[in-house]
């Protein structure tokens, strides 16, 4: 589901947009290839809607890389473990580009052993992890990804932050169609749209995060946590899949874990050694493998034919890119200023 956006937000086609966050990494040092990548990874993000992890999360990444606790051209290092297993160590890479390396050395374990589980060690910042499941989906596979950051989530019965947002993803093939995609994370909404938020003026909806004390606030400066999925009295749920992604992506991996983790947007100069997680299924593997797109399309048409207005996960991101590619993406006025400095900084034109 789309994002509330400023109203004073003006749109910028895509293309243009993706060859902006070339042209900026690649003025930082990064390789072309991986500039493309993750100018292609924001801005398609942008396009399902999820803003809080689109373009808007770029002016963040030249910030480190600007800094050196991103690497511009890491030495990304593939260790195969077992016939069906991997471990990527990022080198503090972009952790779009790292993420992107794995997601394929799963897909390519699937396809020899039927199923690739892949984790990462020493990433950053993985943007949306639905880029990486719907990739295998659209290969004919089952992609699950997950990954975890610094504290930014309570604990079920508590209210001081110690877990991440930390989002699961997981896309299925559909016959004729783009994937059945469950993209979510472990708390109402990810933090990123609270420093949306921030920087926009915008209020925070009800019940999804606390004040340092523990009061529910609709103001996003003034919170400091926010709550498990399932909130008050059923975040024991969301809290109990925040834990289960820590321990994949965290200690499985030999990464930090929790508080442990450094801060998205401060201390600036520390890495953080962030991990991630991808297992990847050839259905073909299974009785069901040969019909199972067609299934999962007649499931999607038997559920559209009940009463109501009843999607399939990802449905409501699919036409959001179709509005968003007619009419372009919303540049919100606080982005506008900071892609606007950036663009003078790094004597790229802006795409405004």
């Amino acid at each position: 589901m789309a994002q509330p956006v400023h109203p004073d937000s003006v749109p910028c086609p895509p293309d243009r947009l993706i060859a902006w966050g070339r042209a900026c990494l690649q003025a930082v040092g990064v390789d072309e290839t991986d500039a493309a990548s993750v100018a292609r990874s924001l801005v398609q993000t942008n396009l399902w809607g999820i803003d809080s992890h689109g373009i808007a999360r770029l002016p963040h990444y030249l910030n480190r890389i600007t800094r050196g606790s991103i690497k511009a051209r890491p030495q990304i290092a593939v260790t195969p473990t077992g016939p069906s297993t991997a471990q990527v160590d990022g080198d503090q890479g972009l952790g779009i580009v790292v993420s992107h390396r794995a997601n394929r050395v799963a897909i390519a374990l699937a396809r020899t052993s039927g199923i690739g589980a892949v984790g990462v060690a020493d990433s950053s910042h993985c943007g949306a992890v639905g880029l990486y499941a719907r990739d295998a989906a659209r290969e004919g596979l089952i992609g699950m990804a997950f990954t975890h950051s610094d504290k930014i989530a309570a604990p079920h019965g508590g209210h001081v932050p110690f877990l991440g947002t930390n989002p699961i993803a997981m896309a299925f093939p559909r016959e004729g169609g783009e994937p059945v995609c469950l993209d979510m994370a472990t708390t109402p909404i990810p933090w990123n749209r609270v420093m949306n938020a921030r920087r926009e003026g915008h209020p925070l909806p009800e019940d999804v995060a606390v004040d340092a004390t523990g009061a529910p606030t609709t103001d996003a400066h003034a919170a400091a946590a926010l709550r498990p999925l399932g909130g008050l009295e059923y975040g024991h749920k969301g809290y109990g899949l925040a834990l289960v992604v820590e321990l994949l992506c965290g200690p499985l991996n030999g990464n930090l874990w929790g508080p442990q983790i450094g801060p998205m947007y401060a201390e600036l100069t520390r890495p953080r050694h962030i991990g991630a997680f991808f297992i990847v299924l050839d259905p073909m593997r299974f009785a069901g493998g040969p019909a199972f797109a067609a299934t999962l399309e007649q499931i999607a048409r038997s559920l559209a034919a009940q009463p109501g207005e009843v999607l399939m996960p990802g449905d409501p991101e699919l036409a959001e890119e179709r509005r968003r590619r007619a009419v372009g993406v919303p540049i919100e006025p606080g982005l506008r200023d900071e892609m606007r400095a950036w663009s003078e900084r790094l004597k790229v034109p802006s795409p405004l």
